[in-house]
């Protein structure tokens, strides 16, 4: 009976009921902390005791056209202060000589000084193709060999970085990491390599120097990473990681969306997306100027307003050009007009 036990007794078992009592309530109104938290998200809890060292975004360049582009994004990591090392794989045959004024040369220097990129000469990867630039594009699984990294990040360089990505190199442990291509077949589950984490092992650079050798005419990089990743990559969310400019002259966005509910805003799209990459074809590529007469077909339309009652809405058609204007005063200010 309660009534017979020592008052000593009775004192110590309150005690120890209130205190429990406080330690699940404690628990029950704390937020996470850093010790109940995976490794990998750690990024956020202690940046500067990070050793940004291991980590690295990578570019790869082919032709002075390219380089250029890469220059750009370099430009752009180095204003966002972002905070991991920068490489840049170039082509053996282009010169670093401090007295060549050609474009080239004078890239090169502008990366390596003023960005703090580092470069690595390599051998261009290409193939007997109709498409040079995509038989090149084999060059960029040349960063699969960046043994001194324990993490890589390869961005493909037809792209503006809206924000800073440093956060993905803290993303969970895997050989290859890489958003799905939702503008295809979701039922494909094809994985895009226009945004590529990479952890560089010799393993994984002997699977992947094996599929090059052996790819048929029609094998690029993006279908060698699906071959070899696309039951094991880690997928990383294509929202906000991934967004094509075609998406702004799309009539329907399921497939960026990710459901049928949610209603387009480019509003809210933009401030979310970190990452955008320049597909719309038959529109060529922002270093390529364009007809006048493409640029009026192929532009966003003005979609109805149901304020206004009229056509007004013309944000996709404005961010659209936005994203060309912009990518043209930059590079007139970063690569100079004689590229």
């Amino acid at each position: 009976m309660p009534g017979s036990l020592p008052k000593a007794l009775r004192a110590i078992i309150a005690i120890f009921i209130l205190l429990v009592v406080i330690q699940s309530l404690l628990i029950l109104t704390d937020g996470p902390t850093v010790a109940y938290l995976p490794r990998h998200q750690g990024v956020q809890a202690d940046v500067d005791a990070v050793d940004w060292s291991r980590f690295a975004y990578t570019q790869y360049v082919t032709n002075t056209a390219y380089l250029c582009n890469s220059v750009m994004l370099f430009e752009t990591l180095h204003r966002l202060n972002s905070k991991p090392d920068r490489v840049m794989m170039y082509p053996l045959e282009f010169s670093l000589d401090e007295n060549d004024a050609e474009p080239v040369g004078r890239l090169l220097r502008k990366a390596r000084d003023e960005y703090n990129v580092q470069l690595v000469p390599i051998q261009v990867q290409s193939r007997i193709s109709g498409d040079a630039t995509w038989a090149e594009s084999f060059t960029k699984l040349l960063a699969f060999n960046q043994t001194q990294y324990d993490r890589v990040l390869n961005l493909d360089s037809d792209s503006t970085i809206l924000q800073n990505l440093d956060e993905l190199f803290f993303m969970p442990p895997c050989p290859a990491g890489l958003p799905r291509a939702y503008w295809l077949n979701p039922d494909e589950r094809v994985q895009s390599t226009g945004l590529l984490l990479i952890q560089p092992s010799r393993f994984e650079f002997r699977r992947i120097m094996a599929a090059i050798n052996n790819a048929s005419g029609s094998e690029y990089d993006m279908e060698i990473v699906n071959t070899l990743y696309k039951d094991s990559a880690l997928i990383i969310p294509h929202r906000p990681y991934m967004i094509l400019t075609g998406e702004f002259r799309g009539e329907i966005h399921t497939k960026y969306l990710g459901n049928n509910q949610e209603v387009w805003n480019p509003d809210e799209v933009l401030r979310e997306a970190k990452f955008l990459h320049f597909s719309d074809w038959p529109v060529p590529k922002p270093w390529i100027k364009a007809s006048q007469e493409v640029i009026d077909q192929e532009r966003p339309r003005c979609r109805f307003n149901a304020t206004s009652g009229r056509k007004d809405d013309c944000r996709d058609r404005d961010y659209w050009l936005g994203f060309y204007a912009d990518f043209s005063r930059r590079r007139a200010d970063v690569c100079g007009g004689d590229i």
